[in-house]
């Protein structure tokens, strides 16, 4: 008989759903304790977040964009940027995490920053052009969408 040696996966947690009417003295059998959730700690990440050097914080950051947490990398780029404005990359990452956690407007105002700093870094042309286009603001996108292709090279039909 042969055995399955890989290693299993975690399974996911059982959301516990918690009935107030349902609980005596806060003791109900197969859920939480509405006192347990009650006295449950208050875990402040904050300080993770914002721990250690520009460069280990920029590596977190890219590790959380890298595994689709948009949210925390800019979380975390949002106070990098702020300590090391003229990092052109950091603040382009930034971007691109609201842009994928659809905070159009924050993208936005990141990207123009971006191109205001470095008017030739085309993904900056072509990510502002497209979150233009995701606002519905399709003709303030074509200049930026144009220039980005130029940039990189592609001229079209023209």
């Amino acid at each position: 008989m042969a055995h399955n040696l890989a290693p299993s996966r975690p399974s996911r947690q059982a959301r516990v759903r918690v009935d107030p009417r349902a609980h005596q003295d806060g003791i109900c059998a197969g859920s939480v304790p509405l006192r347990a959730v009650e006295e449950a700690p208050v875990v402040n990440t904050t300080n993770y977040y914002t721990q250690g050097t520009p460069a280990e914080r920029w590596e977190r950051a890219r590790k959380f964009f890298d595994a689709k947490e948009y949210t925390l990398a800019a979380q975390i780029l949002d106070d990098l940027v702020a300590e090391i404005p003229e990092q052109v990359a950091a603040r382009l990452l930034l971007a691109r995490a609201y842009y994928h956690s659809a905070q159009l407007g924050r993208a936005e105002a990141e990207l123009r920053t971006v191109v205001e700093r470095d008017p030739v870094e085309h993904y900056a042309r072509l990510m502002l052009g497209r979150t233009l286009e995701r606002q519905g603001r399709h003709e303030e996108a074509g200049p930026h969408l144009r220039v980005a292709a130029a940039f990189a090279g592609d001229f079209g039909d023209a």
